[in-house]
C-alpha cells in the first residue's frame, strides 16, 4: 500500500466521523480490521491491500488527529473559504482539507507541498474540477498565510 492510498483511507475514515457516533479509535478499530478489508476487497481498490504496521499507524494518527482537532481545522477552512459558509462546502471536500491541514500543522515530516498535492489528487477522484480548484486555493492560501517563511522552500507554487 502506498502512502497515497493510506492517506485516502484516512480521508474516508475522517469523512465517516461526521456521520458516526463512534470515537475515532472505535471507527478505526472497525475500518482497519481485516474483516472490513476482506468485505470491501473487489468492490473498492482502496481495500485491495491491508496496511502494514507503519501505514496503519499513519492512518490512525491522521484520523485521530482530525477527530481531535476538528473544530480548529474547520476554523481554518472557514477563515480561508472567502465568501463561503462552511455548511455549503461539500463534506468530502471538508474531509480532504481537514486531512491535509492536519498533516501541515502536526505532521511536520511531511512537506506542505506534498500534503497539498496529495489532497488535490484525491479531490480529483471525488469532486468536480471547480471544487478541486477551491480546495487547492484554500490549502495554498492557508500555507502561504500561516507559514509564510516556509512556503517558499517547500516546492509548492500554488498553481
Amino acid at each position: 500500500m502506498t502512502r497515497t492510498t493510506a492517506r485516502e483511507l484516512a480521508m474516508h475514515c475522517s469523512f465517516s466521523l461526521g456521520f458516526s457516533t463512534q470515537s475515532p479509535k472505535e471507527l478505526l478499530e472497525e475500518r482497519l480490521s481485516q474483516t472490513c478489508f476482506d468485505s470491501w476487497r473487489g468492490e473498492d481498490p482502496l481495500y485491495e491491500e491491508y496496511p502494514d504496521v507503519k501505514q496503519k499507524k499513519y492512518i490512525e494518527e491522521l484520523v485521530c488527529g482530525v477527530g481531535n482537532h476538528g473544530p480548529e481545522l474547520d476554523e481554518y477552512i472557514s477563515k480561508y473559504a472567502v465568501n463561503w459558509k462552511f455548511e455549503r462546502i461539500p463534506r468530502i471536500a471538508s474531509a480532504i482539507m481537514r486531512v491535509a491541514m492536519y498533516e501541515i500543522l502536526y505532521m511536520t515530516q511531511i512537506p506542505n507541498g506534498a500534503a497539498i498535492n496529495e489532497a488535490v489528487e484525491i479531490a480529483k477522484k471525488y469532486e468536480e474540477p471547480s471544487m478541486v480548484s477551491f480546495i487547492n486555493g484554500i490549502l495554498g492560501t492557508f500555507v502561504r498565510t500561516e507559514f509564510p517563511e516556509e512556503h517558499s522552500n517547500d516546492g509548492y507554487t500554488g498553481d
